[in-house]
Parts: C-alpha cells; sequence; structure tokens
C-alpha cells in the first residue's frame, strides 16, 4: 500500500484535480492508496489574510467570496449538475462556519493560535471534501476523511507535537475498518485530546503523509508536488540545477532544514524510523522518475547532492573575555533562546571562546537581545560582556552530501569559488559528520554564490562566464563571430559557457542576464539598446551581480583603463588588448597587478604585447619555472616588419611604406607606426613583466626617419619627404646588402635597459628570415643560452588580437 499527498498546486484547478484522479485511479490498479490533500493553492494565505483582517476589525467578506468561487468553479467544471448540490451545500456550511468564527474574531480584535488553527483548517476540509466527491466519477469507493480525528497532539497550536502511540493506533484502526474504500485524507490538521483542531506547522500536508505511512508500514510514501524532484539548487536561482536521482534521509534532511522547500524535516522522521522510502514526484509530469529519498542509496560520484540556502537571517554576536573558560555560558545562552522557541539555524564559536555567533530569524532578534541582555545583565554591567553587535540582511549558503565525509579539498572548493566572486563570508559552521558546510553571506550575493559554487562541485556541467565587452570595432566584431564559431566546441571539449551578458559602444550598450545573441548582437544593440555611457556601464555590470565575470576592454581608450581599479575591487576579471593602461606610469601598472592579486581575480592582457602570439604567456611561464632571463631581443610591429621585410632589391622605401598602407597594415597616417611609440609600449609592457621597474622615458628609441619626415605637417608632405629622402633610405638598404646582412628595427632588453633601434642582422640572426607582417622574439635565459627561444607568428590584425583576447577569455574559464 502507498500513501500518494498532493500539495496546493496540484488541487488548484479543474484540469489539475482530474490529473490527480488519474494517478489515483492508476495506483488503485495495485491497490487502495491512502491520499492526503493540501487545501487550494492560494487558499492558505488567504485564509491568514482573513484571519489577520477579522482581528483588526476589517471586512473580509470579499476574500471569502473568493474562496467559494474558487471551489465552486471547479465542482460546476467536474460534476455533473445533478451531483453538485450535495457539494456545494457542505461546502457552504464549511464556509458558513468559517464566517462565524472569523465573525467572533473580530468582534474580540483577538486572533489566538487556537482560533487561527481552526480558520486554516477549513482550506483542507474544503478540496479533501470536493476532490473525494469528484473522485466518484472514477473510483467506486472513495471516503472523505477528516484526518484530525486520527491525528493526536498536544495542546501548541500552530506547530502541534504528534503523540505517536495514540495516533499509530487511531490510523490502524480505521484503516482496518475501511481497507476496501480509498481514503481521501486532510493534510496539515489533528486536534488534541479535547479534540480541539491543531495544525502541523510547516510542510504539514507532507508531514500528515508520512505520519499515515508511518502508522500503516506503507510501501512507500509519494509527496506529489510541481517540481521535479528535488534538485541540486533552487532552479529559480541556478538555470543548470538539475533533479537527483537519490538522497539519503540524511542528506534530504539537511538540504530541507536549509530551504529547499519541496519537503520539510519532520516529514521525513516518521519515514526514516520505518525506513519507508518517500519519492518526490511531479503531478504535471507524472513519466519523470522523480527523487527517492531512502536509507540504502547508492554509492554517488558526485562531490555533494545539493546547495541550499536561506535567503532571509540576522546574525547575533556575542564577545567578552568573561566567557573564556566559562562553564556552562553557552547552556544558558542557548537554554533561554529555546525556553523563548527562538529558533537557532547556524552556531559558530572561535576556540579561544571569546566570542559566539549564532544566527536566527530577523523576526527573532529584538526578542533574543531583550533576552540577552536580562539573562547576562550582570557580565554586561561589569563589561565582561561586550555588547550584543547584530547584522542584517545576511543568508545562509549550505552544501549537502555525504560524499563529504573524509573527502580533502571540499572546504576549500567552496571557500575558492565564494573567494573568487568576491563573496565575503561571516560565519563558518561544519558538523562533525562533514555532510553540511554553512556559511553565512550577504543576502545580495545569494544568487550570485549559489550559481558560483553550483559551478564549482558539479563539474560535469558546463563551467559559465559572463562576460561584458567594451568596444565593437574590428577586434570587438571579430571576437563575437569567434566565439559564436566555438560555443559549440568549447562546451562540448571544455565544459565552458561563454555568455556575453553586456556589450557597448561609444554610442549603445546593452545587458541581458541569460546572454546576448552573437548571431544579430548589431541589431539588438543598435536598436534596442541605451544610450552609452561609461560608468554607467560599469555601475550595470557590477550591479548584475553575476558569478564569474570578466570585463573584456577591446577599446584603444584611456577611457575604460580609469575604471580598472574599481572593476577588479567588485572581484571582476580583466581580459584587454588595449595597451593604454599597462603602458602609463609603472605605478598605474603595479596597481593593477596588486588589485587583482588582492581580490583573487585575473588581468590577461596577452594581446598588448604580440596580438595573438603566446609571448607574455611564454615569459611567465619561464619566470615561474626559476629560469633567469638574460636578454629579450623582439619585432613587435607587424607594420614595421613587412616595411623592413619588403624593402630590398628595387623597392624604394617610399613605394615600400606606401604599398603596407594601401593593404591596410598601418594606421591612416603611417608616422604612428613608424615613430616606434607604439612599439615602444609593448616593449615597456614586457619589460615590466620580466620584472623591471622602468618608465616610458627609460625606454630609448632610435628614430627610422629623418626629421624632415617626422615633422611634415600633413600625411601627404610626409610622402613627399620620403621620396626627397629616398637616397637615406637606399644607403641603409645597400650597405646592409654588402655585409650579407638585412635591417630590422629590433628591440632589446638586457641588464634592465629597454631600447629599440635599426639593425643590420646576418644570417646566424634568428630575425633574418623573418617574412611578411610577422612578430618575432626571442628570450635568451640561462637554460637557453646558446639557442634562444624564439616564438614567431602574425603578430597584427582583427584576427590574431581578437584570437588572443579569445584565449585569454578561455584562460579565466580555467582558473
Amino acid at each position: 500500500m502507498k500513501v500518494l499527498k498532493f500539495g496546493g498546486t496540484s488541487v488548484g484547478s479543474a484540469e489539475n484535480i482530474k490529473t490527480l484522479l488519474k494517478l489515483v485511479l492508476q495506483e488503485k490498479q495495485n491497490e487502495n492508496p491512502v491520499v492526503v490533500l493540501s487545501a487550494m493553492s492560494g487558499v492558505t494565505n488567504m485564509l491568514t489574510e482573513m484571519a489577520e483582517m477579522a482581528e483588526r476589525g476589517e471586512p473580509f467578506a470579499a476574500q471569502l467570496k473568493q474562496i467559494e468561487n474558487k471551489h465552486f468553479e471547479v465542482i460546476r467544471t467536474l460534476l455533473p449538475a445533478a451531483d453538485q448540490n450535495p457539494v456545494f451545500t457542505k461546502i457552504k456550511i464549511f464556509l458558513n462556519e468559517l464566517e462565524d468564527v472569523l465573525q467572533a474574531v473580530s468582534s474580540l480584535k483577538e486572533l489566538s493560535l487556537q482560533t487561527k488553527d481552526l480558520i486554516l483548517s477549513y482550506g483542507e476540509k474544503c478540496a479533501t471534501f470536493m476532490v473525494s466527491h469528484i473522485a466518484r466519477q472514477y473510483i467506486d469507493n472513495p471516503l472523505y476523511v477528516f484526518g484530525a480525528d486520527y491525528i493526536k497532539t498536544d495542546h501548541n497550536f500552530g506547530n502541534a507535537k504528534v503523540d505517536t502511540v495514540l495516533t499509530d493506533l487511531l490510523i490502524k484502526d480505521f484503516y482496518h475498518s475501511n481497507q476496501d474504500k480509498v481514503l481521501f485524507v486532510t493534510g496539515f490538521i489533528a486536534s488534541n485530546t479535547e479534540n480541539k483542531v491543531t495544525t502541523l506547522g510547516r510542510g504539514g500536508s507532507d508531514y500528515t503523509a508520512a505520519i499515515w505511512g508511518s502508522a500503516l508500514d506503507a510501501e512507500e510514501i509519494q509527496i506529489w508536488t510541481d517540481v521535479n524532484g528535488m534538485m541540486t539548487a533552487d532552479p529559480r536561482m541556478v538555470k543548470k540545477a538539475f533533479s537527483l536521482e537519490e538522497l539519503s534521509y540524511t542528506e534530504a534532511m539537511e538540504l530541507s532544514y536549509f530551504g529547499a522547500k519541496v519537503i520539510y524535516p519532520p516529514t521525513m522522521l516518521p519515514a526514516f524510523l520505518k525506513k519507508i522510502p518517500l519519492v518526490i514526484k511531479n503531478t504535471f509530469q507524472p513519466d519523470f522518475k522523480g527523487t527517492y529519498i531512502r536509507s540504502d542509496v547508492k554509492p554517488s560520484v558526485m562531490p555533494i547532492k545539493g546547495i541550499s540556502s536561506i535567503d532571509q537571517i540576522s546574525i547575533i554576536n556575542l564577545s567578552g573575555g568573561g566567557m573564556v573558560g566559562k562553564a556552562g555560558f553557552s547552556g544558558r545562552l542557548f537554554s533561554l533562546l529555546s525556553r523563548e522557541q527562538i529558533n537557532v539555524v547556524l552556531i559558530t564559536q572561535s576556540s579561544s571562546e571569546h566570542s559566539i555567533t549564532f544566527a536566527v530569524k530577523p523576526s527573532d532578534v529584538e526578542t533574543a537581545i531583550k533576552l540577552i541582555e536580562k539573562e547576562f545583565e550582570l557580565e554586561l554591567n561589569a563589561q565582561k560582556l561586550s555588547r550584543p553587535e547584530v547584522e542584517h540582511n545576511l543568508a545562509v549558503l549550505a552544501v549537502v552530501g555525504e560524499n563529504m565525509k573524509h573527502t580533502p579539498g571540499m572546504s576549500g572548493r567552496l571557500f575558492h569559488a565564494l573567494g573568487r566572486n568576491g563573496i565575503n563570508v561571516r560565519a563558518i559552521a561544519q558538523g562533525s559528520s562533514e555532510y553540511n558546510i554553512s556559511v553565512i553571506i550577504g543576502k545580495d550575493d545569494l544568487s550570485k554564490a549559489v550559481n558560483a559554487v553550483h559551478d564549482a562541485f558539479f563539474t560535469d556541467l558546463k563551467r559559465t562566464l559572463n562576460i561584458f565587452c567594451l568596444g565593437t570595432g574590428n577586434i570587438g566584431k571579430t571576437l563575437f563571430t569567434q566565439l559564436k564559431e566555438q560555443m559549440p566546441f568549447l562546451a562540448k571539449n571544455n565544459d565552458l559557457q561563454v555568455r556575453v551578458t553586456g556589450i557597448g559602444n561609444t554610442r549603445k550598450m546593452i545587458f541581458n542576464a541569460e546572454g546576448l545573441d552573437l548571431s544579430a548582437w548589431e541589431t539588438e544593440l543598435n536598436e534596442h539598446g541605451e544610450q552609452a555611457e561609461l560608468k554607467q556601464f560599469i555601475d550595470q555590470m557590477i550591479a548584475m551581480n553575476l558569478p564569474n565575470c570578466v570585463f573584456v576592454d577591446n577599446t584603444a581608450s584611456e577611457a575604460p583603463v580609469t575604471f580598472y581599479q574599481h572593476i577588479f575591487q567588485n572581484t571582476i576579471s580583466i581580459v584587454t588588448c588595449n595597451k593604454k593602461g599597462n603602458s602609463a606610469a609603472y605605478a598605474q601598472y603595479k596597481s593593477f597587478k596588486d588589485a587583482a592579486r588582492k581580490h583573487g581575480v585575473d588581468f590577461y592582457y596577452e594581446t598588448n604585447v604580440g596580438a595573438g602570439l603566446p609571448i607574455i604567456r611564454t615569459l611567465k611561464d619561464l619566470m615561474m619555472s626559476g629560469d633567469k632571463i638574460t636578454r629579450i631581443e623582439a619585432i613587435l610591429s607587424g607594420t614595421i616588419s613587412y616595411i623592413f621585410n619588403n624593402f630590398k632589391d628595387d623597392a624604394g622605401f617610399y613605394e615600400t611604406v606606401k604599398q603596407a598602407q594601401d593593404l591596410g597594415y598601418t594606421e591612416p597616417d603611417p608616422r604612428d607606426d613608424l615613430n616606434g611609440k607604439d612599439f615602444m609600449r609593448k616593449m615597456l609592457i614586457l619589460a615590466r613583466d620580466a620584472g623591471h621597474n622602468l618608465e616610458a622615458d627609460d625606454v630609448k628609441i632610435d628614430n627610422i626617419l629623418p626629421d624632415s619626415c617626422l615633422q611634415a605637417p600633413t600625411v601627404e608632405a610626409f610622402y613627399q619627404e620620403l621620396e626627397r629622402n629616398a637616397a637615406y633610405f637606399e644607403t641603409l638598404k645597400n650597405k646592409a646588402k654588402d655585409q650579407n646582412k638585412v635591417l630590422r628595427y629590433i628591440g632589446k632588453l638586457e641588464d634592465g635597459k629597454a631600447e629599440i633601434s635599426l639593425q643590420m642582422v646576418d644570417e646566424n640572426h634568428p630575425f633574418y628570415m623573418l617574412s611578411g607582417s610577422d612578430n618575432i622574439i626571442s628570450f635568451t635565459t640561462d637554460r637557453y643560452m646558446n639557442r634562444p627561444m624564439v616564438v614567431k607568428g602574425p603578430g597584427a590584425g582583427a584576427e590574431v588580437t581578437a584570437a588572443g583576447v579569445f584565449a585569454d577569455i578561455i584562460n579565466v574559464g580555467r582558473a
């Protein structure tokens, strides 16, 4: 025999009730089940509201009529006209009784817990009676059962304690007298020895089902609700949450205690004692297997089973020397709170015994403080205890699972995920059973924290990176194309989901926490984007408070750089191809590095030096492995590389520069490339990453061009000066040719000094065979002394630069 409990949503409409009865009929083919029902969805809240309105003397007739209509509409829909009157009459009698009670409350202006329990009981009475009569069309022998007659409790109205022995006897006796019938039992309500109606508290209908199941040694207790079993996290917060196949009783209790509202801890106790499996199933997807809660769970490969939370919590901290070594202090404190029915959610105490921190509901804080000040008045006045400190707007996050026991690294994984996302932990608690690690964090960070921790523990799922991209020029557009093309590959092979959640340029900006469509981003931005404002873009990115955020700067402007420090302080990683930040004052460069390290985020700027070439990464790998850099030589300008690689034979310098511009290799004014300043910025960043405290003025630059070329007033005049100075350039070319050498504009870092100069190199030099617009760099180190390590490849262009930015984004995802 099975017990089937259906929640308020399952009896919330005519269509849902038809589904419910199909499930009961299907189970009846095996054996008559016991069916436990909640009130129709929304009715219990309405009854509570009416009770409070009556206490204030406010009219409640409209709400009462609304409840009547809600039931009558279902009756008219599901029962033939000839069968409706008896049900209408009974429901009307119930509601008349309810009205009388509410009128009494209104007259007295007093609402006791006993009266409130009686008022709330009408929700279950109306729904269960109605469904049991509708069931007669499908089932031969349904029976409405007023459950309060068979579950006996103490006099603690609102949250009564069950007399298990008496209840078991009454249920068994009644069931055995009615085994031929399908029992439709009111959930949530019971009665005391004086037959006064009591209620079973939060999750009371589930508890009713468990009590009946335990008393009758049921094969299974099914809890039918509107979700697919218990999930790894709240699906409203975590889109990637998934249903769990099974849980142990302990795991389910831990998850339920910390806010998983699918089932409540008292529900499981009767089942746990009898080892009766509980099954959480979805009324609206009955074929889904659901979640089994039982004692004999299979070994699981998952490190944890779920993440649960309570989003409204306050903490009270007691500290003072008077607590140290004082036996019985904790006992006095928590006995005091217990006597006043104040539930303590979490407790943590420093090993020095100098402070105790505990968490309670915000509504209990004021009472708790008054009790503490009264109980410990002498200690407070003698300053052996400090005044209680209270902190509000907090939440509890708990990770739960039996696999955590004796598994090293579980706490580390949790705190790494929180720390990397800038989430401050106010308090920590872990029992010796190791089934649960609980932390108290800021309420505003809860959604971000749960998502970050879910990504950290459920590694079979794809980790999500939320990126905010500034700049939609050639590099930005190319990056979006590359992301769109590579997303399936990243998901399949790297378990990484890159989600572009914000895009901005100098004109427009747009945000979407679920991710923007990269196949239509330009249209979305232009048609639906709001007017761009850089500070507002940064503020919105921070306000969205998403986990695993990356700010991507694809501009060449100094404006975004001024916000880098602020972005790091909000625990957001930065990926940038913008050289302005790292090539400005050394103090600024160092402040960025220090801020990223302090806040536990990444700062990647590989494209600052070699576009898509892994130059900075190679340098860091060499240094981290203990190698010593003695000399770095580099050609880090694709434009200059192209010019000198093609300035040979009969080609003139003027023609070569003009050809480079026509091919799009140069800036609109080629002098912006040929003056060496961009090359200088790259060498400066490289030198700083190699550990040298250099400023821009410390980099010596030899001019390629005569002064007359540099000082020409226009680009046209510049080209005229190049033609006039043709002999100068031809002399350089011929001099190199006569020595079997080639001209190369090379940057060098050695002995802490950086310089860029035009050099002639022979065939023994690694730069001799350079071609096209490639960049090249050689590292001479203690390990690579005789044969330097050389990195060579395309060093300019939107494709390779965007690819370098892309690679940096992926590296953030690996952290």
